[in-house]
């Protein structure tokens, strides 16, 4: 899923936008290059802003939306998902669609990811909410594990914002 962490720093506000890996989901893309162009296309897009993504309602959703910004595991239905987050938490973010991240049936969009920040351990995504850094042109520049607490990346925002 593709989140967004609010955090106020220098008397800034700053919008992360984080991805998080949802490794179970529905079998089709939830992801299209935004050109149209399909099949490998994802392999020379230069940056996220490239991408269309569907959000939790079925939404078609541009990246480019984003340009200039700082910015099976899950069991319930997209539904269930968004009242959760909504009720309890007042998400009032962007909230997208589950997809697949790994395999034959991954997502375009996570196909570029991983090969622009390979994994340690492998270019697959290991666990639920493994997160890239996206810099102000949509340039994947650093990528996470797991159980990188959001807030952690903060000191990495001056180095590329």
């Amino acid at each position: 899923m593709l989140t967004q962490v609010y955090r106020l720093t220098k008397s800034t506000v700053c919008r992360v936008i984080a991805l998080s890996a949802a490794t179970v989901g529905t079998s089709a893309s939830a992801s299209t290059m935004a050109s149209g162009a399909g099949g490998e296309a994802w392999k020379t897009a230069n940056s996220i802003h490239e991408f269309n993504v569907k959000d939790i309602d079925g939404n078609e959703v541009s990246l480019s939306k984003y340009k200039g910004h700082f910015g099976s595991q899950e069991p319930w239905s997209e539904e269930e998902i968004k009242k959760f987050a909504q009720d309890k938490y007042g998400v009032q973010f962007d909230m997208f669609t589950k997809i697949n991240v790994n395999g034959d049936n991954a997502d375009p969009l996570f196909k570029y990811l991983k090969k622009k920040q390979k994994g340690t351990l492998g270019d697959f995504i290991k666990w639920n909410f493994s997160k890239f850094l996206v810099d102000k042109n949509g340039q994947p520049v650093k990528r996470y594990s797991p159980n990188t607490e959001p807030f952690s990346i903060e000191k990495d925002f001056e180095q590329y914002f």
